[in-house]
């Protein structure tokens, strides 16, 4: 099981950029599929994206064109770069992971805030 700790969180202006790492601990980390999720106040969790182990990558129509996720298994790091940030993009951002042979993300961050200021 790995354990995850995001950072690079924090208050941007609209149409601004702002990163985000995940830091994974723990054996195996290009075994696993990883993601982003976002929750904003008073909203459901929602996916954000998704890159697999081979490096396939998905997203929510939401934030395509504009998010772009990838990952360094040599540093057990996924980023997440965000680009013509909107404020409807202000959540705290989850890191999530799954070993490739499963279905549901079974390992989550902490969370890191993103506030996007109009």
């Amino acid at each position: 099981q790995v354990q995850l700790v995001e950072s690079g969180g924090g208050l941007v202006q609209a149409g601004g950029s702002l990163s985000v790492s995940c830091a994974a601990s723990g054996r195996s980390f290009s075994n696993y599929d990883m993601g982003w999720f976002r929750q904003a106040p008073g909203k459901e969790r929602e996916f954000v994206a998704a890159i697999s182990r081979s490096g396939g990558t998905t997203y929510a129509d939401s934030v395509k064109g504009r998010f772009t996720i990838s990952r360094d298994n040599a540093k057990n790091t996924v980023y997440l770069r965000m680009n013509s940030l909107k404020p409807e993009d202000t959540a705290v951002y989850y890191c999530a992971a799954k070993y490739y042979t499963l279905n549901l993300y079974n390992a989550w961050g902490q969370g890191t805030q993103v506030t996007v200021s109009s």
